[in-house]
């Protein structure tokens, strides 16, 4: 049994892009992507603030959206 569930996990190696499509999955509408941005201008990397004025999201979700949509770190 533990053999079968060790197998059933062999997609321990991920790519971090495979990652990041994943995360990216999560749609905002354009108004959120406004505000999102504007926000950030103004706030800096306050996701829990930001989320504060977007009903129905988390601080986790706009950080990805940030880390994954609007971070040019490559």
């Amino acid at each position: 049994m533990g053999d079968s569930e060790h197998s059933s996990s062999g997609d321990t190696f991920v790519d971090s892009r495979e990652v990041t499509s994943r995360e990216s999955k999560v749609k905002f509408s354009n108004d959120e992507e406004t505000l999102i941005i504007r926000m950030y201008n103004l706030v800096g990397e306050r996701w829990a603030l930001i989320a504060g004025r977007i009903p129905g999201r988390t601080a986790k979700e706009i950080e990805e959206y940030w880390n994954t949509r609007c971070s040019t770190s490559e």
